[in-house]
């Protein structure tokens, strides 16, 4: 704070030359910048505590209001004589499909010093009602434990227990008694309770030049989390880490490694391999094994958050008090954070999409994006004005290259002033917007969360006379620095305070823009580049004297949520917006989507972004991908290939660059390497279809776009820790190519099936590892036998003038010569889908015959109507030798023949086509193969 006073008296041109030097010193990751685990008290202190060393006891167990609750006390004959114990309020909930939730905070009848922070709006309303309320519990006593324990129903195969002394919750099967995930087994839990501040208290923490005030002491809370019949961890995103999470503590492991950090950070050129953490936080954990299957943990906590992945063998230390339970095989976890109260969800499972729908039945699905969104998006750091964006524009129309939306980054604006535009480089805003959008094209430009001080800029005139800014510890409106120079962060936590920030998006306030703009809120962790580890102190004061501290993880979730209410509000709820968010938390798939954030151009940041897309979707952030080249750096022609040969597979498909690099649109890199660029985004563009079915998957249920490959073949034991290689929906399979000048490269294709290369039709045998020459054209992809892949395969400017074009249903047999997929259509833009406005077939293809069955209900009050065709059909795998088709219904007879497998191939395979079946792809009707 002392330094942001100091600044304000200097001169403009030292104020800007000072602004520089601090976006350098962010701009040059270095490890001194940020906190390690032993530079953060909270985490250094519970990392040292030893097994077995919880004291505390469930006593007064009862079931009340529907709720397992006790309360939990020191062991008898246990002394606190410096800091006395008061007792916790622990209770425990059970959900439909399968979910336990366990609450533990102070007992507000002992008058605490203030309330701690409960996180509000990520769970959905409606999970309240899916509450299973409890009229009774039974007393038992555990094989082998004296200890009584109180048992619980959680659903029909499963049961929770809380196990009194010492205390311990857990759920486990019922009839075998097999644990499946626990809390406390090994004796870690530890809760620092608030205190009121004493003569002689010094409770300041001290980090480089900051200094933190903990107006209430230290608060944190630690326990350990085992999962059983695991043989790995997944999830808790961000960390630029492999999809199995590596053990951070043990033997085996670096004395001081690091655990998993849980804290949104601005991080430039992040370092692969590595539990530092990102942008996002999203503390929710999945285990796997073939013996167990799934299961998965949730804690609802936003303040900073360090996750600690046990080795086996962690706990074998003689001189520990532990009992642990008679069933070993398992994963041992330790969850610290800094603030906050225990509030943990448990998910049984037991199959991996299980917790997928689990989850999203917690927190929320993804949203259903527009059409235009998942297809290409061009970006860069900037685009200078008006002419550069028109050439741009055509230049993409010149060479046949789709895409949908063009960016533009901060310098658009007059003088980093959000919601404004330099009227000198963009003079005619609206106009440009609208000529875009005579191509079906859109535009999406930047507003981030600082605002700039300046006494002249209506935004934040507004905001200081509202009182709208969040507070110094002193409770003067806070102010750091970012891009604007000074700045001031709005609380978004109060949701009057997000309902005004909605309102700046409508077409009066924010003048220039057009139905046809869209969103990207950049440095929401949130970025202060003068701040602590470049973000915003800890004891910055919210709504209702809450620090910021205990919100800060969720305060990116917050501002991605004004905005797409704001987007909302501006098309009168009837236009789905397009938000595209940096920091991000649980609930955040509800809002838009996310990327991987500031990049770089090298092989490790290309292979490392597989398992970052896959790590988010399991967390329900499905519409996710990496910046396309790397966002840093200047990508060697045979890097971008490869990576637009990727990305065209990323749920999110954006190439984006700094302003520092050079230009590397996908026609500056030679004849043919532009072909190779273009061939790839043609490639998304005919998937569209099929993306778009997922998307509506993933809206329904949470299962994720992209999906590792044991998501889709849970008991191979050489999918859990493949993270080179993935899956797109259940039926194609996409293997990276990662390395410079690859002569070839091994693909492993799970399953006792077929699959089908995806430009020559060859089958290759499941179960195997394949070792392929690496082609130029193309990186490996698959389709699974027994699928049905719907593509549009006609070239367009866009997604948007695709509309009316007719589709190809590419069928894959397996060794039963049969097939199933599905294909899901709405107007790609407004909302009426939720009243039915939609079409959804369901394909399959048995006994020589195809056919197409309805999956809409009848009962919606809109409906969706299609003229589209079905021009191609494609038969793979097919025995015998067909000459003609038999369509129904009409009676019509169509020829079989030979043709290409992708129209992109002047010259390939050729593969069983019925051209022109001349059936409309939302009616019913069957193809007979004759």
């Amino acid at each position: 704070m002392v330094a942001v006073h100091v600044m304000k008296p200097l001169s403009l041109c030292f104020q800007i030359l000072l602004l520089l030097l601090l976006a350098v010193s962010v701009f040059s990751w270095k490890k001194e910048e940020f906190r390690n685990c032993n530079q953060t008290p909270f985490c250094k202190r519970a990392r040292s505590r030893k097994p077995g060393t919880c004291n505390l006891r469930a006593s007064y167990v009862s079931v009340s209001d529907g709720d397992l609750v006790a309360k939990l006390l020191p062991k008898e004959g246990s002394s606190e004589i410096e800091d006395p114990v008061k007792p916790l309020v622990l209770s425990i909930s059970v959900y439909q499909d399968g979910i336990m939730r366990l609450k533990i905070d102070e007992d507000p009848s002992l008058d605490p010093p203030k309330k701690r922070f409960e996180v509000p709006d990520v769970i959905l309303d409606e999970f309240s009602s899916k509450k299973v309320w409890l009229k009774r519990f039974k007393e038992e006593t555990l094989d082998g434990d004296s200890s009584a324990s109180s048992v619980i129903y959680l659903c029909d195969n499963y049961e929770g227990v809380l196990r009194h002394d010492p205390f311990e919750v857990f759920v486990r099967e019922k009839g075998s008694g097999k644990r499946v995930v626990s809390i406390n087994s090994n004796g870690l839990f530890d809760f620092e309770q608030l205190r009121k501040k004493q003569e002689g208290d010094d409770w300041e923490e001290r980090f480089r030049s900051h200094t933190d005030t903990r107006p209430y002491g230290p608060q944190s809370i630690s326990f350990d989390v085992s999962f059983y019949g695991a043989d790995h961890v997944y999830g808790i995103p961000e960390h630029a880490s492999s999809l199995a999470l590596k053990p951070t503590r043990g033997p085996g492991v670096e004395e001081f490694s690091e655990p998993y950090r849980l804290f949104n950070l601005d991080v430039f050129e992040y370092i692969t391999d590595s539990p530092f953490g990102l942008y996002g936080s999203i503390p929710f954990m999945i285990s796997h094994g073939k013996a167990r299957g799934t299961s998965g943990f949730f804690w609802l906590n936003s303040a900073e958050m360090q996750i600690d992945v046990l080795s086996s063998g962690w706990n074998s230390d003689e001189s520990s008090k532990l009992m642990l339970p008679s069933d070993k095989e398992r994963i041992d976890t330790l969850w610290m954070t800094e603030a906050g109260i225990v509030d943990a969800f448990f998910f049984v499972g037991p199959g991996p999409k299980d917790v997928a729908r689990q989850y999203g039945s917690l927190t929320g699905t993804p949203s259903m994006p527009p059409l235009f969104a998942i297809a290409y998006h061009q970006c860069r750091w900037n685009y200078r004005d008006e002419e550069d964006v028109y050439h741009v524009d055509s230049k993409f129309d010149e060479h046949d290259i789709p895409y949908d939306v063009l960016w533009l980054d901060v310098e658009h604006t007059d003088g980093k002033r959000y919601f404004t535009w330099d009227r000198t480089l963009f003079p005619n805003p609206e106009e440009m917007q609208e000529k875009l959008a005579a191509k079906g094209r859109h535009m999406v430009t930047i507003v981030d969360p600082h605002i700039k001080r300046d006494d002249s800029y209506h935004i934040h005139k507004e905001a200081s006379e509202k009182g709208y800014y969040v507070k110094d510890a002193t409770g003067k409106d806070y102010d750091g620095w970012c891009w604007p120079g000074s700045s001031s962060y709005t609380d978004l936590l109060n949701p009057e305070v997000r309902s005004w920030w909605a309102d700046k998006y409508s077409l009066n306030n924010y003048v220039g823009s057009t139905p046809h703009l869209h969103i990207w809120n950049d440095m929401n962790e949130p970025s202060v580049f003068n701040g602590p580890e470049v973000s915003m102190p800890r004891d910055v004061l919210h709504l209702g004297g809450v620090e910021h501290r205990e919100l800060h993880n969720v305060y990116g979730l917050y501002f991605q949520m004004a905005t797409a209410d704001g987007l909302l509000k501006r098309g009168d709820g009837k236009d789905r917006p397009f938000v595209l968010a940096r920091a991000h938390f649980a609930g955040s798939q509800r809002y838009g989507a996310i990327w991987t954030g500031d990049n770089s151009a090298d092989w490790d940041h290309l292979r490392i972004s597989v398992p970052m897309v896959l790590t988010h979707g399991l967390a329900a952030i499905s519409f996710t991908g990496a910046d396309v080249g790397g966002f840093f750096g200047n990508p060697e022609p045979e890097l971008l290939v490869r990576w637009y040969q990727l990305g065209a597979y990323y749920p999110f498909f954006r190439g984006h660059a700094h302003h520092d690099t050079k230009r590397r649109e996908p026609w500056l890199f030679g004849e043919r390497n532009t072909e190779l660029m273009r061939e790839a985004i043609h490639v998304r563009y005919m998937y569209l279809p099929y993306f778009y079915t997922l998307f509506r998957e993933a809206n329904t249920s949470g299962i994720p776009v992209a999906r590792p490959l044991w998501m889709e073949f849970p008991g191979d034991e050489k999918t859990f820790t493949n993270d080179e290689a993935f899956m797109i929906g259940n039926s194609l399979l996409v293997q990276g190519i990662y390395t410079e000048r690859a002569k070839h490269v091994s693909v492993y294709l799970p399953g006792d099936q077929s699959w089908y290369d995806l430009r020559s039709g060859t089958a290759y045998k499941g179960g195997l590892t394949h070792k392929l020459e690496a082609l130029e054209e193309s990186i490996p992809a698959f389709q699974r036998a027994g699928t049905i892949i719907p593509r549009k395969d006609r070239f367009r400017r866009s997604s948007t003038q695709m509309e009316n074009d007719p589709y190809t249903l590419v069928i894959a047999l397996n060794s039963s010569q049969a097939a199933e997929g599905e294909l899901y259509i709405d107007d790609g833009r407004s909302f009426d889908f939720k009243e039915g406005a939609y079409i959804h077939r369901r394909f399959i293809f048995s006994a020589g015959t195809l056919t197409s069955l309805n999956l809409t209900p009848s009962s919606g009050s809109k409906k969706y109507l299609s003229d589209c065709r079905v021009e191609r059909i494609i038969v793979l795998g097919l025995s015998g030798g067909p000459n003609s088709a038999l369509v129904q219904p009409g009676n019509n007879k169509v020829e079989v023949e030979k043709g290409p497998l992708l129209l992109l191939e002047t010259q390939g395979p050729s593969v069983l086509t019925i051209r022109k079946p001349n059936v409309r792809v939302g009616d019913d009707w069957s193809i007979k193969i004759l």
